[in-house]
Order: C-alpha cells, then structure tokens, then sequence
C-alpha cells in the first residue's frame, strides 16, 4: 500500500507521531490545528546504547510521552560516548528540528560530555549553579553515600538555563532556547528520565503551546489493526480536531484520540463525542479507555465484584500469574496460579482424568476446561483461566501445528473453551502473550457479562 502524505497517519505509530494530513497549501492539517506542532529531535548520548548492552526505553518512553503533547519526533539518534561524534549529531540535530531532547551524558564521569558539547554548540558557558550543588551534597548525605569531587561537575549548566532539579538522583537536568531551538537535557538511567519527563520537561513542554492538549486512548482486543483501520479510514481522513491515530500492540490495537481547544473543557467537548462514537462502532471489543492493560481491567472488575480467581497453565509457563501480580493490590483478587507443564501434574495435581488426556491428549478443548475447573476446586477461587498449546518450534507428537491454542474459564455457572490458532508467525514469546491476552478476555467478557467473542 503506498503511504502517501494523505495517509501518514496511518503510520503515525512506528514514529511515534501525531497524525497528520496535507492541506492544500502544504501544510499539515496538525499545524493547522495544533500550533504546538514543533518537531523534536531525541539525542540519546550511551556507548552502551550502540553496543546493545542495554535497551534504549528512554527513547520509547519520551516518544510516547511527545505524542501525547503533539510533540511530532521525527528523529531519534543516537550517539557514542565521543566528544566529536556528539558535536557532528548536535549540529544535524540544530539544523532540522526546533526541540532537541537529549538523555544520558550528564553523570560525573570523563565521559559524560553531554552539557559540554550542547553549550559549546549554541555559544553558551558552563556555570557552577550553586544551588544544584547543595542538592547533590544533600542527596549523598541522605544516602550515606561518601561523595567525590568529580561529582561537583554535575552541577555545570548553561549560562541562562532553566535548571530542572532531579529528585530522583544525582544529575540535575537543564532547558534553555537558543537560535530558535529549545534544548532540554535529561539523565539516562530510566528511573531518573521518566520522573524528570514528567515533572521537569513537560511543564516545561507544556509552556511552548498556547491551550491544552488533551487526549484518550481506547483499548481493543479482538480485532486487528488492518481491519480496525478500514473501519475508520474514511473519518480519520476527515477528521482536524480532534484528530483520531491508530497504535499496534502485540495481539490488541488502540486508538488515540487527540484534541486541542482553549480549555481542559473544551477540549473534552471535543473529544467525548468521537470516544463514544469508537465505542459505539466497535463494541464489546473496546475493553477499556485510558486503561492500562486487559489484565488490569480483569483486576479492578474482580474486586469491584469482591471475587476471586485463579490460573492453571501449561504453555503459557506463569505468564498469566505473572501479568496479573504485576498490578498493585492484585492479592485481593488473586489466589495463586499452577504451572502444570506435564500431563503428570495436569492429572495428579489439577485432577484432570487421565482418560481425557489419553483420549484427546494435552493440547485439546476437554483438556483445557478440566484443568480449569481443576484450578478452581484447587485453589478455591471464584473463577478460574487455564492454558494449553504448543508453542513450538516443532509440532507436538499429537500433530498439532505450533500456535494451536486452548484457553478455558471455569465459573459458577459453567465452563467455556476458546481455541485459538495462532501459528501464522510463530513465535514462542508472542503466542504465549497472546494465548494469556485471550484467557483474560474471557475473564473481563464474564466479569462484564459479555458473550464469549469467539
């Protein structure tokens, strides 16, 4: 499919960008609508980061965090820890894109060049702030931490920066506009940037655009991004503001509305009639807005119902029990999960009759519902989700295809199998996902009182 100017924004969520359509005159209709449409530059600074030694989720984590803004990232570089490397993608940087965000660089370290290299790009001293000092003392006092003298370097900043103080650790960050581009620094450790994103850079952000910014973000599961966008091509061609973008995630889709106006109220006014009208079009398929996950849903609605569940898993290894510790308080909801790989800890401990197994063997329909109504009398909870597959690389010695998958609830008022065939790119850790995306689907269709979806 060619993607021509008209129709980027149905790429907008391999950038990271807001959609964006041509006016007549050139423009796009974002900068027409919203005027804080600058484009943004993300400078990660890390030998690291070019070795692969670690992930580059700063990046990830500021692009989405840009959109959200409007913020338009077309480019994101990175550079090694070498003082001519780092001038050469600065003076690049200056020249196409008017906000320059950088992480990583700031440390007290020989090779945290970061401040060094920006201030001498856009013609600015380094000073010793006074106050950013104090700052770092304090945080090595409070740690008990014996601090060196290298570690006074951190508190060199531009002459006439906006300092953004970390409370998160060591480094303070830094903002200031120079030859019409806004430069904003940040610490590389993720446990640093994300908190100084958010606290320090977007007020900062926020202060460049006149109005507010404002969006929702709608949650699918059950329909793929392909056949989600045909259903809405023809409204997001014509939509301005709010504007309405597409974003794949593994095995669901969402879609973001976006709106600018005056006020936090106008721009709800906007955006409630587009949201209910996603709803409406799509149905029982949206599982939530502005949710973070389909296993959250499945958290919050077992304990507004003051339920509990639990798992039983073959192929999926725990995935389940672990996707659903991982949300806070989950404990009110969540009994415990079994991990049985084996057809021997399917029968003696899940009390699947072993008939069943020889019958129809391990990856099969009557399987996956005995073992979820195993995992109920087991752990004595009110519901319960079982798994069982084949992941691969290779057929199981029954013959199933890899990406055969059961997923089975066990309720109340009865049991219900969802098979799944998913081997068309299969891949261990994507089916796994997938199968345990589909076991909570089942849990929030009978927690909603949904049908099944199948």
């Amino acid at each position: 499919m060619g993607r021509s100017r008209e129709n980027t924004y149905l790429f907008s969520q391999l950038y990271g960008i807001m959609p964006q359509k041509a006016a007549p005159d050139g423009r796009t209709i974002d900068q027409e609508v919203f005027p804080m449409s600058h484009t943004v530059e993300l400078l990660s600074v890390g030998t690291e980061l070019l070795l692969g030694n670690i992930a580059n989720t700063d990046a990830q984590m500021l692009s989405q965090g840009l959109s959200e803004l409007g913020l338009n990232v077309f480019w994101h570089t990175v550079v090694g820890d070498n003082p001519q490397r780092a001038r050469d993608a600065v003076a690049i940087a200056k020249q196409r894109a008017d906000i320059i965000i950088t992480t990583g660089g700031l440390g007290p370290t020989c090779d945290d060049l970061t401040k060094n290299v920006l201030a001498e790009a856009f013609g600015k001293k380094l000073i010793f702030d006074e106050g950013s000092a104090e700052r770092i003392r304090s945080y090595f006092q409070r740690t008990g931490r014996t601090m060196t003298d290298n570690n006074l370097q951190q508190a060199m900043l531009p002459e006439g920066c906006s300092v953004l103080a970390n409370d998160w650790g060591t480094a303070p960050g830094c903002a200031f506009e120079a030859e019409g581009v806004h430069v904003i620094m940040l610490p590389g450790p993720p446990s640093e940037c994300r908190p100084m994103f958010r606290y320090r850079a977007r007020p900062y952000l926020l202060s460049l655009s006149e109005g507010i910014i404002a969006s929702h973000t709608l949650k699918l599961f059950g329909i793929g991004e392909s056949a989600m966008e045909a259903q809405l091509r023809e409204q997001m061609n014509a939509m301005h503001n709010p504007t309405l973008a597409p974003y794949a995630k593994e095995g669901e889709c969402e879609l973001r509305v976006t709106a600018k106006a005056a006020t936090d109220e106008e721009a709800q006014a906007l955006l409630q009639p587009t949201v209910a009208q996603v709803k409406a079009l799509f149905g029982d398929k949206v599982y939530g807005v502005d949710v973070p996950s389909l296993e959250h849903v499945v958290v919050q609605a077992l304990k507004d119902r003051g339920l509990t569940i639990g798992t039983a898993e073959s192929c999926t290894g725990g995935l389940m029990a672990k996707r659903l510790t991982d949300i806070p308080g989950a404990s009110a909801a969540f009994k415990g999960g079994i991990v049985s790989y084996t057809d021997e800890i399917k029968e003696g401990v899940l009390r699947v009759p072993g008939h069943l197994l020889a019958q129809y063997g391990a990856v099969s329909a009557p399987v996956a519902q005995a073992m979820a109504e195993g995992a109920r009398q087991v752990l004595g909870c009110d519901i319960a989700l079982s798994s069982t597959g084949v992941a691969g690389p290779d057929k199981d010695s029954w013959g199933n295809e890899v990406g055969t998958m059961f997923v089975a609830i066990a309720t109340p008022e009865g049991a219900h199998v969802r098979a799944l065939a998913l081997g068309a790119r299969p891949m261990r850790e994507r089916l796994r996902t997938q199968t345990a995306s589909h076991a909570f689907d089942l849990a929030r269709r009978y927690l909603s009182g949904l049908r099944w979806g199948d």
